[in-house]
């Protein structure tokens, strides 16, 4: 015995409409992360630089983790965007390893803690101090005085709460 389309149509049409004007079926909103917790600003990356470094122990102690630096999406689209931002990662962190042995060759080894770094290497705030290449929001640039390296730190919960902001609880 078959059924009519029109019969299911009808009566699936019937259950929405009921859903909706019912009183307590309401649609789900988004969940709001915390009321203390001010909202993720996104940042224009694409042809911006930043001279701002954290110290590495800053970066950490505030939830960061070391970035993967390697393309590990799927998609299109999402390989492209972190082709991207790996690429500039990695050529960010090159630039000031040349920088550092140009400053090493001139005045010889220095211990090179953060201040140090950020002075003669980075040279902030000076006009022909070196400029980086603006990270996504959900990462920094971070100096760590122990390798004498640079590094990109990435914050999960940053990447999390703004997934959350923009797409609710339900993910959608």
């Amino acid at each position: 015995m078959g059924t009519n389309p029109r019969t299911i149509l009808s009566a699936v049409a019937t259950a929405l409409v009921a859903a909706v004007f019912v009183p307590g079926c309401e649609p789900s909103k988004p969940k709001a992360i915390s009321s203390t917790t001010p909202p993720i600003e996104t940042r224009k990356t694409i042809g911006k630089t930043t001279q701002n470094i954290m110290p590495l122990a800053d970066a950490l102690a505030q939830g960061g983790q070391p970035a993967e630096m390697s393309i590990t999406e799927g998609g299109l689209g999402a390989i492209s965007s972190d082709a991207y931002r790996t690429s500039v990662g990695k050529i960010g962190i090159m630039a000031v390893e040349h920088q550092m042995q140009l400053v090493e060759a001139e005045h010889g080894p220095m211990p090179m803690g953060y201040d140090e770094f950020m002075t003669r290497v980075i040279g902030k705030g000076k006009p022909d101090g070196m400029q980086l290449p603006m990270l996504p929001y959900y990462q920094e640039w971070a100096y760590d005085p122990d390798t004498k390296k640079l590094v990109v730190v990435e914050f999960p919960l940053k990447k999390e709460q703004r997934q959350q902001e923009t797409t609710g609880a339900s993910g959608l």
